[in-house]
């Protein structure tokens, strides 16, 4: 087997629920790939929630199947899972496989800690290792996180049923680790957590983007707020799936007087677009908000609002 380029990137999501996301683009073999082979990548993301550090060390990941077991990265990489969303942390980029039928992915960690908000203003961090290399400097361990059997038996990630054949046509494949579910207090043992990986694998050839614009109407003026004007920077867009989960992305500058923000990763399907504003402030757009914006597979689609009034409530 030959193994093609790595690459490591970085994502960031806003998704009510905490979890992390693995995406293995499992292609095609093309240019110069062997007739009779396919090429698979691995990209990273993670979506953020109360917990304030999720950092693991991912030394290993194999492709597991009919034609066998198939190492397609063993340089360890260290990354806190809370800081990858809205981007990707491509761990494995075009390793070349034979053509068959594979049935998981297998992920060696071979460490990890946690940082736990404790409500207090304070936080406490559990590790696999006092001595775990990605602790970061001065970092006091307040407890052991347990992590039975991953860095030797690995996490095995199960391919959705009937989409691990790998020949002619691209797959990639959405691994969503859940985070909150997947980490807990040891019973009855006092300044120890475990984890217990919940992973789940989905086809991710179904999932498009949606990008939300908005612009101001040349005839608003922009009211003054907290001794400040108001701009589109202080405005957030906020997307509801059919399920009322919701993400909240805050505007960025797109040039030529427009703001954007970037949904990625989305299931087909309509979701609702508004906006939030800063305390005070009541706006309206066209078209109306709350408005239905529609995503499709394996497309960008792009919804445009203009601001057409503004005013702050005194």
């Amino acid at each position: 087997m030959t193994l093609r380029s790595f690459a490591l990137l970085a994502r960031r999501a806003a998704i009510a629920t905490m979890g992390i996301v693995v995406l293995g683009a499992l292609a095609a073999c093309s240019d110069s790939t062997a007739s009779g082979s396919s090429k698979v990548s691995v990209l990273l993301t993670d979506a953020p929630g109360d917990v304030k550090a999720a950092v693991v060390t991912i030394s290993e990941i194999d492709l597991q199947g009919s034609g066998g077991t198939h190492v397609l990265m063993n340089t360890p990489v260290t990354t806190d899972l809370l800081t990858l969303a809205q981007s990707t942390a491509q761990l494995v980029n075009g390793a070349v496989v034979p053509a068959g039928t594979y049935a998981q992915l297998r992920f060696v960690i071979s460490g990890g800690y946690i940082e736990i908000d404790n409500g207090d203003g304070t936080s406490s961090i559990y590790a696999s290792s006092p001595s775990y290399s990605g602790l970061p400097a001065g970092a006091q361990v307040t407890g052991n996180l347990q992590m039975p059997s991953i860095a030797q038996s690995g996490i095995k990630v199960n391919l959705p049923a009937g989409s691990g054949t790998l020949a002619s046509s691209e797959k990639v494949y959405l691994v969503d680790f859940n985070v909150a579910q997947s980490f807990g207090h040891v019973a009855g043992a006092s300044g120890q957590w475990v984890m217990h990986p919940v992973i789940a694998a989905s086809d991710f050839e179904t999932t498009g983007g949606l990008t939300v614009q908005l612009q101001v109407d040349p005839s608003v003026t922009m009211p003054t707020v907290n001794n400040s004007p108001l701009t589109l920077a202080d405005f957030t867009a906020v997307l509801t799936a059919s399920d009322a989960s919701t993400q909240s992305v805050a505007l960025t500058d797109a040039g030529s007087g427009a703001f954007h923000a970037e949904f990625l990763f989305l299931a087909p399907g309509s979701y609702s677009v508004t906006f939030t504003a800063p305390s005070g402030v009541t706006f309206t757009t066209s078209p109306v908000v709350p408005a239905t914006a529609a995503v499709s597979s394996g497309q960008t689609t792009t919804a445009a609002f203009t601001l057409t009034a503004a005013t702050v409530t005194p």
